[in-house]
């Protein structure tokens, strides 16, 4: 459940055609993040450091770090639904902002919270954040912080760290605030920004604090990268729009979990996946691949709907060159009952970049029919545009 903390007044308008939904991040603080350092306690893991480095008189930045990224997006904020934690792990920073930007949509999710947060704090608000079903996650601490974030992390959430910690090893973070600044402000805008998977790293604390600098590997998030924004394809290029195709083939052959049923779409990039698995393919229809092999060619939407309510499937699509459909052209078999029963986030995307560079207003469209089922599909989607290559880019209905 959601609080209004800020409510935007009936002036905003957002520029687009057609409408795509407002950015929606959730934003969350370790408001005991760095607290450590200017302690000289080499980091603020841990209640007994966080102590210390209060008893003498450390202030937090945190939630100013946060806030002067906020003000660097600007009117920018007038495109983004935030939604955020109680003081101090988040509220504060957009009650500073009020009076600037009276603009500024945030609610507050309800839970209550220590004067001094823990962990446990920033793991239960990233659960509660993603049951708001965030475009973005943004989350403001150090290296203990991105631990605790990937340890709930739903697959596929795209995340973005502003750095406030005294360990910074991970490479989830943007580069300071005015670096996470600016890719915000970009994503708001519509832009595509391209995605990839940051390392989780820490640093055992007590061996730095003896002088040892050990670092360990926790896992991977999705980032967005500052500055990587999608640039212009030389159009025309017809050999490099089939090199790019068969990459994204190649990726995708290579992901593919032998115990997931595969729904490959309509199109001559889809296609290429069952051409790269040595497989027959229906260039106007949907074919099911499961280990490597054809279960099911020119499937009916029965069929699929059948295979999605038994089995864990994914659907495989890609946008209608020149109009940006990926549901409802050509595809009707992927009915709202199909796409309902495999879910969002079993949906992948891939087309090459020229394609979304084509697109109208660089944005993918959805018709499936189903008025509610279309709403819920907007937003950003992950495209994936080449091997080990993924941007977002934003879907409207």
């Amino acid at each position: 459940m959601t609080e209004p903390l800020c409510v935007a007044s009936s002036s905003c308008q957002l520029e687009q055609s057609p409408p795509v939904r407002v950015l929606t991040v959730g934003l969350v603080l370790n408001p005991m993040a760095g607290v450590g350092g200017p302690a000289a306690l080499k980091g603020s893991d841990g209640p007994e450091i966080v102590a210390q480095a209060l008893a003498l008189g450390v202030q937090s930045q945190v939630a100013e770090r946060v806030r002067r990224c906020l003000a660097l997006v600007g009117e920018d904020l007038a495109r983004i639904r935030f939604v955020t934690c109680p003081a101090p792990m988040g509220a504060q920073v957009f009650a500073a902002l009020a009076a600037a930007y009276p603009n500024l949509v945030c609610s507050q999710l309800d839970m209550p919270l220590a004067d001094h947060t823990s962990s446990e704090d920033t793991r239960r608000a990233v659960l509660a954040l993603q049951a708001q079903q965030p475009d973005l996650l943004v989350f403001a601490g150090g290296d203990g912080t991105a631990r605790d974030v990937h340890d709930v992390l739903a697959p596929g959430q795209v995340v973005l760290g502003i750095p406030c910690g005294v360990k910074m090893h991970s490479g989830v973070f943007a580069n300071n605030p005015e670096s996470a600044a600016r890719v915000l402000a970009a994503m708001s805008r519509g832009e595509l920004v391209t995605v990839m998977r940051g390392e989780v790293r820490d640093i055992d604390e007590r061996s730095f604090r003896q002088g040892q600098v050990i670092t360990r590997y926790y896992g991977e998030m999705l980032v967005p990268q500052e500055l990587r924004y999608m640039q212009q394809v030389k159009s025309g290029g017809r050999e490099l729009e089939a090199l790019a195709v068969e990459d994204i083939a190649a990726f995708m052959v290579e992901q593919m979990d032998a115990d997931i049923c595969y729904f490959i779409g309509s199109g001559s990039t889809p296609a290429a996946i069952t051409t790269s698995l040595g497989l027959p393919s229906t260039l106007l229809g949907v074919d099911v691949v499961q280990a490597g092999a054809l279960l099911l060619a020119d499937a009916r939407e029965d069929q699929l709907y059948e295979l999605a309510s038994r089995q864990a499937c994914r659907m495989v699509v890609t946008a209608i060159g020149g109009q940006g459909h990926i549901f409802g052209r050509g595809n009707q078999q992927f009915s709202s009952r199909v796409i309902r029963a495999v879910g969002r986030n079993n949906l992948l995307v891939i087309a090459t970049k020229s394609k979304l560079e084509a697109l109208p207003g660089q944005r993918l469209l959805v018709d499936t029919g189903d008025p509610g089922l279309d709403q819920a599909l907007t937003g950003y989607i992950p495209v994936i545009t080449g091997y080990d290559d993924v941007v977002l880019c934003p879907v409207a209905a």
